[in-house]
């Protein structure tokens, strides 16, 4: 007996610089939070509640990588009573929910915190993360395909792109893994300052059904869900 678990692909917060197989092994993080949990789709069951992503500090050096936003507060964030009506499918219960804090290493070593969230319903699958890096999100288009599209988001800049998440495919006893293309994703980064002094947040939704997700409904989450995050400031 297999399972089959679909994954975010790692997104673009370092703009092309990230390697292939440090992608893959942030996308694993995030998928295999569903293992803990009991997925259902009894509607008469309480929603998921967050678990998970909360550690003291930042990986690093201690008191050398300043502490950001947790994966715990991200999931806190997301898993908000009326996401489902704004997804579009009220009615909806969060089947999973949790908090994940990882670190992304670039070419020469450097760390980069990357806590991030995930919430997943029957139709939708909704990822939040944080990257704190130093890449501006402006002008990131040109490294994300031919869809990309630079736009303003609660008065930053932000960028629109797709994505596709990995499935991921292996028996209970650990043997026979495979991992492989999976659905269609629609991506939403936004700069974490209206300067675009660098680092950014994410949004991710991808459906159970192979569908792509519209826009408007990713919009709609961000537009929502963002302001709510620890550290978010309305910028002046």
């Amino acid at each position: 007996m297999a399972d089959d678990i679909g994954a975010p692909a790692k997104g673009p917060g370092a703009w092309g610089q990230a390697v292939a197989a440090v992608a893959l092994v942030a996308a694993l993080g995030v998928g295999l939070w569903a293992l803990g949990e009991t997925s259902s789709s009894n509607s008469d069951l309480p929603p998921a509640r967050c678990s998970g992503g909360e550690p003291e500090k930042a990986p690093g050096k201690a008191g050398k990588v300043p502490r950001g936003v947790s994966g715990a507060q991200l999931c806190e964030a997301l898993n908000r009573t009326d996401l489902a009506e704004l997804l579009g499918t009220p009615g909806e219960t969060a089947k999973t929910a949790g908090g994940s804090d990882g670190s992304v290493k670039f070419a020469g070593g450097k760390e980069v915190f990357n806590p991030s969230a995930r919430v997943e319903f029957g139709t939708y699958t909704v990822t939040l993360s944080a990257t704190y890096d130093r890449f501006p999100v402006a002008g990131s288009a040109a490294f994300l395909g031919n869809g990309a599209r630079q736009r303003t988001v609660l008065g930053r800049p932000a960028v629109v792109y797709s994505d596709r998440t990995i499935s991921i495919s292996f028996r209970l006893d650990g043997s026979d893994t495979d991992s492989g293309p999976g659905v269609p994703a629609r991506a939403l980064t936004v700069a974490r300052d209206a300067k675009d002094s660098g680092g950014s947040f994410e949004v991710v939704l991808w459906r159970a059904d192979g569908v792509v997700p519209d826009d408007a409904v990713l919009l709609r989450v961000a537009e929502k869900v963002l302001p709510t995050v620890p550290g978010w400031t309305a910028d002046r």
